[in-house]
């Protein structure tokens, strides 16, 4: 079944909060319908957030990188990592004090916007390590923080994704950097600042005045993990780095509230399903390790019912479709329909 028959998703929230890589753009691309999305949003006068585990941008750059691809954004509306991570770390340590910055150069701004130094090497005897996603991140910067942190620096990681999107497919995230580390080192950081860490969420829930939020995210294991642990509902959507086949499998934390295939699901009342759902017009048989789906009706429907089988199952089972039209259903989520 959708969403909420008859009704529009996003009739039931005050506010939205986006993902930004693989839910509003790839890289530096619009996805298609994300700012029909957004301007619509706005033109209904709705509020909006954005959170991102990105921290090579301020909160000012992503607004203006938003902006120039036609989504208007202010930077209040922006919650990264990287300033969560700064304004952690004010709070934790002396005006001026020093931290070493493995990351990029909007890491080191949004420290010293708090009254706090960055630096770069361990003989500067930091107090504190943080770690963030940044293309030029090498060899050299992670062995500075290996020696900070063994001399008693406390480790900061601004967030653990292990990938980030791309056009060529998922490359090294932040998340693959601190494995370094944490290898290096034999623990993990003293903090994990992004998500799944609920902190950002829950910013973006306050701004909201105590109405309801809904996170809108493409990723299981980071945005749909942070909405549960914020108490939030969430949105998944498949135009990123997570798909049907990891839906299926996805830890009981990682279950979103709903699934919809883009950023149009917000708005129309069939384009969205909760999840797990009934088969509205589909048939699901469990038997031996194997799901048949046969009957009729919208892919979403199926994809609802399919949940609520793998999800009840110890491992995922087998999926083989009965029927031209379940073998659609599952092709159209990248699933074999051969069981």
């Amino acid at each position: 079944m959708s969403a909420d028959a008859g009704k529009r998703l996003v009739d039931g929230y005050t506010l939205v909060v986006f993902d930004l890589d693989g839910v509003i753009y790839l890289i530096d691309r619009p996805i298609p319908g994300a700012v029909d999305a957004v301007a619509r949003l706005h033109a209904e006068g709705r509020a909006v957030a954005y959170a991102t585990n990105n921290a090579s941008r301020r909160s000012s750059e992503v607004a203006d990188l938003l902006t120039g691809m036609g989504v208007p954004a202010r930077p209040e509306e922006v919650l990264t990592s990287a300033a969560a991570s700064a304004e952690l770390l004010c709070d934790r340590l002396p005006a001026g004090a020093r931290v070493l910055v493995v990351g990029a150069e909007a890491l080191r701004a949004e420290l010293r916007a708090v009254g706090l130094t960055p630096v770069s090497r361990a003989d500067e005897e930091p107090a504190a390590v943080v770690q963030g996603y940044g293309p030029q991140v090498g060899w050299a910067d992670l062995a500075e923080a290996s020696v900070a942190v063994r001399a008693g620096a406390i480790w900061i990681a601004t967030n653990t994704d292990r990938t980030l999107p791309s056009g060529r497919g998922p490359l090294p995230g932040n998340g693959s950097l601190v494995a370094v580390l944490r290898t290096a080192l034999e623990r993990d950081p003293d903090v994990v600042v992004g998500k799944p860490e609920p902190a950002l969420f829950e910013t973006a829930a306050r701004r909201s005045g105590g109405g309801r939020a809904l996170v809108v995210g493409d990723r299981l294991d980071t945005d749909i993990e942070g909405a549960r642990r914020a108490g939030l509902d969430s949105l998944l959507v498949l135009t990123g780095v997570h798909g049907v086949p990891d839906l299926l499998t996805a830890s009981p934390q990682r279950r979103p509230t709903y699934v919809a295939r883009d950023l149009a699901g917000l708005f129309d009342p069939e384009g969205a399903v909760a999840v797990p759902g009934d088969a509205a017009g589909w048939s699901v048989t469990v038997q031996d390790g194997l799901v048949e789906l046969g009957g009729s009706g919208r892919p979403l429907d199926a994809l609802a019912a399919l949940c609520a089988a793998a999800w009840s199952a110890s491992e995922l089972p087998k999926i083989r479709a009965v029927g031209a039209e379940a073998a659609h259903a599952l092709e159209s989520f990248g699933l074999p329909s051969g069981g």
